[in-house]
């Protein structure tokens, strides 16, 4: 019976860390002065909301499914201040802290490190 057990919760730690490496992104992230919530789920797999700032809180960033390529990230991300949506490239540096780039499609351009806020 103990084996059992140990083999179901040995089981269910295994999935819960291949969850974790499978999307990075889950938790809250620290970006200038707003705080970021990504979750699992949502209409495009990750849902990351804006938690707190000066502007635009309870927006969802996430406007596409994001796609892995290698050690990066690319979808559509809305800017938290401005709203508008950056087709992004997102790499990980590390389990807390992670760079994004974009352009708008009118050619504005912007640029990010956000840190995982403990």
């Amino acid at each position: 019976m103990k084996k059992a057990l140990a083999l179901v919760v040995g089981l269910a730690a295994l999935g819960f860390s291949t969850a974790a490496v499978a999307n990075p992104m889950v938790g809250k992230w620290k970006w200038d002065a707003f705080t970021i919530d990504c979750k699992e789920g949502g209409a495009n797999g990750t849902s990351c909301t804006v938690a707190e700032g000066p502007k635009n809180v309870g927006m969802e960033m996430i406007k596409s499914k994001l796609e892995q390529k290698g050690n990066e990230y690319v979808g559509q991300v809305a800017h938290p201040m401005t709203g508008e949506t950056y087709n992004a490239k997102m790499t990980m540096d590390g389990a807390d802290s992670w760079k994004m780039d974009g352009c708008t499609a009118a050619g504005a351009c912007a640029s990010g490190v956000f840190s995982r806020v403990k």
